[in-house]
Formats: C-alpha cells, sequence, structure tokens
C-alpha cells in the first residue's frame, strides 16, 4: 500500500475529516514528528496530472483551510509514498526547520490571485487614436513602398507604446494592491492575451478589503480589462519548499 500526501499542517490536529480525495479515498491524517500529514490511500502507482486530479488536490486542502485549519503547507501535486518512516526520514526530519518557518509565514494567510486580460485590437486602436501621426505612419504601410527599415521602425514604435500601456496598467494595480498583501509572486502571464498574473499572500480577514480594490479597479477600467479573481487558494505560490521522496 501507499500513500498520497496532499499537504503538512501543525499540531493539534483536526479530527473526524469527513473528506474525499483522489479516486474518492478518504481523507486522513498520520501524526508525524511534531507535524501532521494530510493523506489518502493511493490507488494508482502514479497519478496524471489532469484537470480532475489536479481539482481534487486542491479541493481537499481548501476545504480542511476553510474548515478553520489555517496552518497548512501544501504539498505539490503527485507525491507518493510507501511509507511513514520513508516520510519521516526523508521529508520531515531533514526540513524541520524550513516546514516550520513555512508554516509560521502562512499561518492565518490565505493565497488569492488576480489575472489581467485585454483585447490587443483593441489597445492598439485605443494608442493609435491617441497619437494621430503614428496612425499616420501606420495607415503608409497600406498600398505604399516604404523601405524595409521604415516598416521596422513603425511597427517598433507601435510595440513600445502597447508595453506602456500595458505597463501602465500593470502599475496602477500595484499601487492599489500590493500594499494590501504580506507577500506577492508575479508570475508568467498564460496566454497573449493576459498582461498580468499575480499572487497575493494576504491575511484571512483582508480579504474583504482586497476583493473591494479588485472592484474598484474593474470600475476604473470599464470594459477595457477582463479581470479574472480567485479569492481563495492554498498558498502554493508561496510554499517554496520543494518536497521529494525516494521510496
Amino acid at each position: 500500500m501507499s500513500f498520497y500526501i496532499y499537504g503538512i499542517l501543525t499540531l493539534p490536529a483536526p479530527q473526524d475529516l469527513n473528506l474525499e480525495g483522489l479516486d474518492r479515498q478518504p481523507v486522513q491524517i498520520k501524526i508525524l514528528d511534531d507535524f501532521a500529514v494530510i493523506y489518502s490511500e493511493a490507488q494508482q502507482e502514479r497519478y496524471l496530472a489532469s484537470r480532475r486530479n489536479l481539482l481534487s488536490h486542491e479541493k481537499v486542502l481548501e476545504e480542511i483551510m476553510q474548515g478553520g485549519d489555517r496552518y497548512l503547507l501544501p504539498v505539490q501535486f503527485g507525491l507518493l509514498v510507501s511509507s511513514w518512516e520513508t516520510v519521516s526520514q526523508q521529508l520531515i526530519r531533514p526540513h524541520q526547520e524550513e516546514l516550520t518557518q513555512l508554516l509560521a509565514k502562512l499561518s492565518g494567510c490565505r493565497e488569492v490571485s488576480v489575472k489581467v486580460f485585454w483585447n490587443t485590437e483593441t489597445e492598439i486602436q485605443g494608442l493609435l487614436a491617441e497619437h494621430p501621426n503614428l496612425k499616420t505612419e501606420r495607415d503608409k504601410l497600406v498600398g505604399q513602398p516604404l523601405s524595409m527599415e521604415r516598416v521596422i521602425q513603425i511597427g517598433q514604435t507601435i510595440e513600445q507604446g502597447m508595453n506602456d500601456r500595458k505597463q501602465g496598467i500593470i502599475d496602477v494595480f500595484k499601487s492599489t494592491l500590493n500594499s494590501i498583501a504580506i507577500e506577492v509572486v508575479e508570475n508568467a502571464p498564460q496566454m497573449d492575451t493576459m498582461i498580468y498574473n499575480s499572487a497575493y499572500l494576504i491575511p484571512w480577514e483582508a480579504e474583504s478589503q482586497f476583493s473591494e480594490h479588485v472592484e474598484a479597479l474593474d470600475r476604473q477600467f470599464e470594459n477595457r480589462l477582463r479581470i479574472r479573481y480567485n479569492n481563495f487558494t492554498a498558498p502554493y505560490n508561496f510554499a517554496r519548499l520543494r518536497l521529494t521522496i525516494s521510496n
């Protein structure tokens, strides 16, 4: 038998969990070296990172946190162990100080995230409307012979203008939201239309304030932007300890 690990808690551990994990297995707690390990019995030798499995993994952690256990360190998806002695020797004891420090940092906090999208063509039109001379130069690209150097120059000017517009939006989001957060992690955009992708570690009770600021940003930019706000997830972006097991 092997065990699938979801995360680590400080003691005292929650009692009588009524949760289902991967493969609809009951979620359980194992006490090891002053920590509580969240696990379920594995039904597979290896779990694929499918959407369903990832959501099941995240749901376990989120429900435990929403149940009141907020001293939680999430473990990366897919960690399987064959024995608890292995967990103690390879995972807990070598990283005990780091685990304690991370759990202290994450205690009483939640991770929220903001992803910002724009319409590239609409933004280009907005840029040209604000800079008529640039629009005139751009229009010359149609139906008139221009040197390659001039074509490149016009393209670079438009690209720089778009980058400036993008950075201006990002700066507004940073100045509005970052001061509420304990820590911020900026992730790479996941698609061309996404211009900002950031995670925030905030005090649990600060979410309503943070949400109000996000709504104010949405009103400020009206229909220009699409904002995707996730008001709660386990703090993956701030749990920088990567744990591995050699079974």
